[in-house]
């Protein structure tokens, strides 16, 4: 009997008994197909890179994630640590009244504080220069009540600060302005005395006596606090303050709040909370975050593109051998899976090992930023850029989960069209020649 008759009668032939789905010997062959030899290098090759581009997508994918959840995080944090939640402001008469409706405000549930506060900007001046600040009157008990101030002091106190006249200041105005602990800073506004001649800018020098670094750059930069009866007296608000802030014990469910904060105001006001206030830029932050996913997922879809390619290619060079496979019994099936198998095999792997690659990037992501600049003596990361004084990364389990799924699927899919073909694949036609 010839090699095709052979052939053809293993074609037509049913088996008896077929082998159960996924058995060890579809297994065994396709492991062996993975391992290379010497004629078949390129093929290794390929697979070798679709390995190493499933990997790289996978953990940058993760990288990426995590570092723009970081900065959302981060930057709430930040934002809503020192800004409040909600704003509360009067409307038609000036906020008198602030100690009453702060208590009446602590009074709704859900509510940690409500801190009346005098803000203005004004022109700060110091030995080494100018800048703009933003000056914002409290009273010692509601300053203690902000942690990223009061947990945060680099150098001085803050007891006493109602009953002196100092002032505390970011680190980086400090350092911008060649000001130290104890030094006094020059504020200049331009609400000041009415006199015949117009209004005089007002000039008053405060000494220092605490120091607060929250590690946002421009809050370090820009915020300058004092006592509260000192900040209304300097911008002539004697008895009155800008407004009222309130700190929440859920910042995403201000919404559901509002009614109540009105009602227990009492007063006309105008409530405003922190996504109205921060919208754009939240936004953006988002945006670019679902642009970044999309554009990176095309990493790992070139990696499966590859897995066709070299799987198409594994299949061509095998022709000789599924024939022999089909001749002795394999079904169509048997050969698809072990194909399937092949092909799987490089995603998942790849996609296990991007996971473990991306996770330790990101447990040691400000090392191996420190590491690099220091390598390269640059600065990888500006604060005065980014905001942030460290890169942050903050792993969310649910989108970790989604890549690795999406990567799965991806693999799992580039292997379907090479299967099918090799099952396809007449043994008459191949052996045909032999």
């Amino acid at each position: 009997m010839t090699a095709v008759e052979t052939a053809r009668e293993g074609a037509d032939r049913e088996t008896a008994e077929p082998t159960r789905p996924f058995a060890p010997f579809e297994w065994m062959i396709a492991g062996r197909y993975l391992r290379s030899r010497r004629r078949e290098t390129f093929i290794s090759v390929i697979a070798g890179f679709s390995f190493a581009g499933i990997m790289l997508g996978v953990a940058t994918l993760i990288i990426v994630m995590a570092v723009m959840n970081g900065f959302r995080s981060e930057l709430l944090g930040k934002i809503l640590g020192i800004n409040g939640h909600m704003l509360i402001q009067p409307i038609d008469q000036p906020l008198t009244d602030y100690d009453p409706v702060a208590k009446r405000l602590e009074g709704v549930p859900e509510v940690i504080s409500a801190i009346p506060f005098v803000e203005g900007q004004a022109l700060v001046s110091g030995p080494a220069g100018n800048l703009g600040a933003l000056v914002r009157g409290l009273k010692e008990s509601d300053l203690r009540r902000i942690p990223l101030v009061a947990n945060n002091l680099r150098a001085g106190t803050l007891d006493g600060f109602d009953a002196g006249q100092g002032v505390a200041i970011g680190s980086r105005m400090a350092q911008q302005l060649g000001i130290t602990l104890g030094d006094n800073v020059t504020i200049i506004s331009p609400r000041g005395s009415v006199t015949p001649m117009g209004v005089t800018p007002r000039v008053k020098a405060y000494p220092v006596t605490a120091i607060f670094e929250i590690g946002m750059s421009e809050y370090d930069a820009t915020f300058l606090f004092m006592p509260l009866p000192e900040s209304q007296a300097y911008f002539n608000m004697d008895g009155i303050t800008t407004g009222i802030e309130l700190y929440v014990v859920d910042p995403d469910n201000v919404g559901t709040m509002l009614a109540a904060v009105e009602e227990a105001a009492g007063r006309p006001a105008f409530v405003t909370d922190w996504r109205q206030r921060n919208v754009t830029f939240f936004s953006a932050l988002e945006v670019e975050r679902n642009v970044m996913f999309i554009i990176l997922t095309l990493i790992v879809l070139v990696a499966a593109l590859n897995i066709i390619s070299g799987l198409i290619m594994l299949v061509k060079d095998k022709g000789h051998d599924i024939a022999i496979l089909r001749t002795m019994g394999a079904t169509r099936g048997s050969i698809m899976r072990i194909f399937l198998i092949t092909g799987a095999s490089i995603g998942c792997v790849g996609t296990l090992a991007g996971f473990f690659l991306g996770l330790i990037v990101c447990l040691n992501i400000e090392s191996i930023r420190q590491f690099v600049s220091w390598l390269t003596s640059t600065q990888l990361f500006d604060p005065t850029l980014y905001f942030l004084s460290k890169l942050p990364a903050e792993i969310d389990s649910g989108e970790t989960v989604t890549v690795l799924l999406m990567a799965l699927a991806l693999s799992l899919l580039a292997t379907l069209y090479p299967a099918w073909r090799a099952a396809r694949l007449d043994p008459v036609e191949a052996l045909r020649y032999e």
